[in-house]
């Protein structure tokens, strides 16, 4: 069982990513955030992640494209994915795309946090 886990939060929001980032470190989640797609990437090529917690609409690459190419890229990272009420159904795709389990936002620290724990330790 991980005791120590190494988190990377994708969302546009950029206050969101701050807010959940500085939360995770409180509580000695070693957390990254990214607002972009491309930032992301690049974030997964240098640390060693073991989470990501992933919005599923973006500008740009959206989140199922990108859940896609982390899948491709890193196999093992496993994938949270964050939606809106109503998106439900663009979260069941990412499901069978790979991602490990999702939620609808607004979110709840503790229970990102539980879902983060069972996903680095399946």
């Amino acid at each position: 069982m991980k005791n120590h886990l190494r988190v990377l939060v994708i969302d546009d929001e950029e206050e969101l990513v701050s807010a959940l980032v500085e939360r995770m470190m409180l509580r000695s989640i070693d957390a990254y955030g990214a607002i972009t797609a491309r930032e992301a990437l690049r974030k997964l090529q240098e640390e060693d992640i073991d989470v990501v917690v992933l919005d599923v609409k973006m500008p740009g690459m959206d989140g199922l494209e990108l859940l896609k190419k982390i899948k491709v890229k890193h196999p093992l990272v496993q994938v949270i994915l964050l939606t809106g009420r109503g998106s439900e159904k663009e979260c069941e795709v990412g499901l069978a795309e790979g991602a490990f389990d999702y939620l609808i936002k607004p979110i709840d620290i503790e229970e990102l946090i539980g879902r983060m724990k069972l996903a680095a330790n399946s």
